[in-house]
């Protein structure tokens, strides 16, 4: 859930949020015209996207693409708060900052991923100086707002996650194919339901069923759930997890859904299956 939201505007368009968050959260970040540079202060979630699944820790910070995403905040104590800091990094702010002609590097392909970038000093005591600026909110401007889009990205490319600004521009807005079969198995184990797996290939839900059928020769959830059902058994024989654990582990929130649906393709429920299989 989100408890607080403090933007600051350039020309009409939010273009730097503080946002504080309390776990357990699923937020579906979508970027259609716009990159997004994203800074987690106390800890940070799981990556979903059509590239990446991985757990950020805190004072990590996630360059995203234009596209559709999501990130996984998960609970850990019950009165935590935890604080994201977000620029949104539209081409024409950038094209209006630094001169020169983007239009070539816009459609040059590029293979690099979204890009995380990794704890640092320097960029944490950047997100540090901004406090001063949501405190006293009338003091921002248009002036202030481009010389700190214009600082983050010269720190960016001091600590060499960004080669140079023409390279954060084409990683950020060069178009992108997505393969519906690699999105798939990136995600078998990630929680991720039908639709959102859909939005991740950027397809209607009936598109992505289609080419699912089409990949796969079986329905996105009879595959997905076998799937998850084959990694719940070597589980189940070669740990010590929890069912409860397992079942999170292989993507269902709901472990009782788990045992139920374990039961029915299966045949015994996880524990039976568990007493009769362990090495």
């Amino acid at each position: 859930m989100i408890t607080s939201r403090t933007t600051f505007s350039y020309q009409s368009q939010v273009l730097v949020e503080r946002i504080k968050i309390q776990a357990p959260f699923r937020y579906e970040a979508i970027f259609q015209n716009s990159g997004c540079f994203i800074y987690f202060k106390e800890r940070g979630p799981k990556i979903l996207t059509s590239e990446v699944n991985t757990k950020l820790k805190g004072n990590d910070a996630v360059l995203l693409r234009c596209g559709n995403h999501f990130m996984d905040l998960l609970k850990e104590t019950d009165d935590e708060q935890v604080e994201v800091i977000v620029f949104h990094l539209y081409p024409e702010v950038l094209k209006k900052l630094y001169t020169g002609d983007f239009s070539t590097l816009l459609k040059k392909q590029h293979d690099k991923r979204n890009q995380i970038v990794a704890s640092s000093n320097v960029i944490a005591k950047f997100i540090d100086s901004l406090e001063f600026y949501f405190q006293n909110p009338l003091l921002v401007n248009d002036d202030l707002l481009e010389l700190k889009i214009k600082e983050l990205v010269l720190l960016l490319i001091q600590s060499k996650n960004v080669g140079s600004i023409q390279e954060l521009v084409a990683d950020l807005y060069s178009a992108k194919t997505v393969h519906i079969k690699e999105v798939v198995e990136l995600h078998l184990f990630s929680n991720l339901k039908v639709e959102q797996l859909a939005k991740l290939c950027n397809l209607s839900l009936s598109s992505f069923k289609r080419e699912f059928r089409k990949e796969f020769n079986d329905s996105p959830a009879n595959y997905i759930n076998n799937k998850r059902l084959e990694k719940a058994k070597e589980l189940l024989t070669i740990s010590d997890l929890l069912v409860s654990e397992i079942a999170y582990e292989v993507g269902f929130q709901d472990s009782l859904y788990f045992t139920r649906l374990f039961k029915n393709k299966i045949g015994v429920p996880p524990s039976a299956y568990r007493t009769e299989n362990s090495i």
